[in-house]
């Protein structure tokens, strides 16, 4: 519902679909589900499809393995500048753009982007070889959404012509196949009501220094593999 609200001219388009994703449990709302649902959509016709995540960190992990430009929406004078200067993040950020460039942040958001700018010189270079951008923008005044655009779009003739954007993807594929195993054996291991039992009890025996965490979890493992 909210995602709707503040995307209110784009839910009115005949040709758009917005679907706000509960969290389920996944950090930033991103998981295995949200990968089904852009493969749904491709099916479907959709050509230019968004995912965005509200910004926990580990989310932009995952939803860098599920789409073809990843960008980064800074804003200017609430410190942002600073938190969004961190390595992970920013190596994989594509693009990015400071938004709300207008009126009285004008100033600020010029000199975020200048900051962004001096530290991307400061990471090695890209897998793709692609220099990324930082733009300024005001999603309110439509102002510099034609450059965003333009920024994405040099972007993906870049990578197809150097071979990175099927590269990139096939990577994807794989990440997802370890993924998915990865999730149904967690699920299985978890919904196991002998290991549930068990591991309450060792849960307990750990925060009574009875045993270390360790230990604990060894015996789990062992009594899992057993069956």
């Amino acid at each position: 519902m909210g995602d709707k609200t503040r995307m209110e001219r784009l839910s009115q388009e005949k040709e758009a679909f917005i679907r706000p994703s509960p969290s389920a449990g996944s950090l930033g709302g991103v998981a295995r589900k949200t990968r089904e649902t852009i493969i749904l959509c491709e099916a479907a016709g959709f050509d230019t499809i968004f995912v965005e995540t509200v910004g926990v960190g580990q989310s932009e992990t995952a939803v860098h393995s599920m789409v073809d430009f990843f960008l980064l929406i800074q804003l200017a004078g609430t410190g942002d500048e600073l938190q969004g200067i961190k390595r992970g993040i920013m190596e994989m950020a594509d693009g990015i753009v400071i938004n709300k460039a207008d009126g009285n942040n004008l100033e600020k958001a010029r000199l975020a982007q200048a900051h962004f700018r001096n530290a991307l010189h400061l990471f090695p270079p890209t897998p793709s070889g692609w220099k990324p951008q930082v733009l300024t923008y005001s999603g309110y005044y439509e102002i510099g959404i034609e450059e965003v655009w333009k920024m994405i779009d040099d972007y993906i003739a870049f990578v197809k012509q150097n071979g990175y954007f099927e590269r990139k993807r096939r990577e994807q594929l794989k990440y997802w196949l370890t993924e998915t195993i990865n999730e149904h054996l967690r699920a299985h291991f978890y919904q196991n009501p002998e290991i549930a039992r068990l591991l309450r009890e060792k849960e307990q025996r750990v925060l009574n220094a009875e045993e270390s965490p360790f230990t604990a979890a060894q015996e789990i493992l062992d009594k899992y593999f057993q069956h």
